[in-house]
């Protein structure tokens, strides 16, 4: 067979790396020699057709999981997404290493970030000790008549050596470098004339907490990072969920609002900030203002999927009803959710089926909140003038948690 696998996308900003510059030579790493291009294709061409007679990338990577999973029960449960976006992830590792195999700068580089981004999640190398050999019973079990190969055994074993190596060195060197994720743009929803709903897929896995932001880097504004709060459950899959509203068509905002587009990438920094459903079991108030409700999302999201049996209540509150740009899929989420209930306030104008006037007067008038944890997210004005509300309703300043605003 005559590598089967070069049909398949070249994901080769796969971990954010790229090539050498024209006529800058390439390092060469430890334990390989770049100048053996007769040996590092014949790897290649092992790796490719092997795979391919195992089953292809996806099975494979499905059987890699399970026996890890077996192997070292912790591991998976450390990082984002649920098992068929982990599988998903594993089939596109696995897609990577057989292009670039036979480049070994960018072999080391890759598994370099890979390290990085397992660290951040917080495995350790001793929990991938066992990959290697998972790995190869994963392709063995794919295999018909008299299984793997001793050729397709060896160049699958020696291969992960050095990733490991380099894998391990990555996570090392998170400790004095700081992690950027690039991710690629799968979804951009214009909800209003200035306002985007952009779903983001990180290629490596991104850890964060439900209601916590990252920044946000763009190839049209470069070295300028934007916080942006986190609406996705980390629980669920690997996409990150941003709310953007650009109140101009320029910088940041306006980059992702206006001229992004599906397929396009981003660069995203480690996630940041404490509003995460706590775990003292106490009931939550959440009240959002505007793109505020998008932290509040991910709570709600978080409790959903978790089966979290505590009450949620979200008031949301909007100048219009037009600004209610994310009421179906919210509310979607809280049918989900076993005690959540979303409660829009319209201060503005027609209010239809939802309650009128100023958001903290709703607050006064749905119930007492002393016991409630409170999680609140919006423009400047809006959090001062709420939490002063608040206190005025007798809920311990203790109990009342948002970001600083930006």
């Amino acid at each position: 067979m005559d590598d089967p696998i070069a049909g398949l996308p070249d994901l080769s900003a796969l971990w954010g790396i790229k090539p050498p510059a024209p006529g800058r030579p390439a390092l060469p790493p430890d334990g390989m020699n770049p100048a053996d291009d007769a040996a590092l294709t014949e790897i290649r061409r092992l790796l490719g057709n092997s795979l391919s007679l195992a089953g292809g990338p996806a099975e494979v990577a499905g059987r890699l999981r399970a026996a890890l999973v077996q192997a070292q029960p912790t591991l998976f449960a450390t990082l984002p997404g649920g098992p068929a976006a982990q599988v998903e992830q594993l089939a596109e590792g696995l897609t990577w290493l057989v292009h670039h195999v036979d480049q070994p700068p960018l072999l080391v580089a890759g598994f370099g970030r890979l390290g990085m981004a397992l660290a951040e999640s917080g495995v350790v190398p001793q929990q991938l000790q066992l990959a290697g050999a998972a790995l190869a019973e994963a392709m063995r079990a794919g295999m018909a008549g008299n299984g793997l190969r001793q050729d397709f055994d060896q160049a699958w074993r020696s291969t992960w050596q050095h990733a490991y190596e380099w894998v391990a060195h990555g996570m090392s060197a998170s400790r004095y470098e700081p992690m950027i994720w690039t991710a690629v743009v799968v979804s951009h929803e214009l909800r209003r004339h200035d306002l985007a709903v952009i779903r983001l897929r990180p290629y490596l896995p991104m850890p964060y907490r439900a209601g916590q932001y990252a920044r946000v880097e763009v190839p049209e504004v470069p070295d300028v990072w934007r916080p942006y709060s986190l609406a996705g459950s980390p629980r669920r899959d690997n996409v990150v969920e941003l709310h953007v509203r650009a109140k101009t068509v320029d910088g940041v905002s306006g980059s992702l609002v206006y001229r992004t587009r599906v397929g396009d990438t981003v660069r995203i920094a480690r996630a940041e900030g404490s509003m995460s459903v706590p775990r003292n079991g106490r009931d939550l108030l959440l009240i959002g203002g505007d793109t505020g409700v998008a932290p509040l999302k991910a709570l709600l999201t978080e409790l959903a999927v978790t089966g979290d049996p505590r009450s949620a209540v979200l008031f949301w509150g909007v100048r219009t009803l037009a600004e209610l740009y994310d009421i179906e899929e919210i509310a979607a989420i809280a049918a989900a959710a076993k005690r959540a209930t979303v409660i829009p306030v319209v201060s503005e104008g027609e209010a239809g089926p939802y309650a009128s006037g100023l958001v903290t007067d709703a607050i006064a008038y749905y119930g007492e909140w002393s016991g409630h944890e409170v999680y609140l997210a919006g423009p400047p004005l809006m959090l001062t003038a709420t939490t002063a509300a608040l206190h005025q309703l007798g809920v311990d300043p203790a109990q009342i948690h948002h970001d600083s605003p930006e």
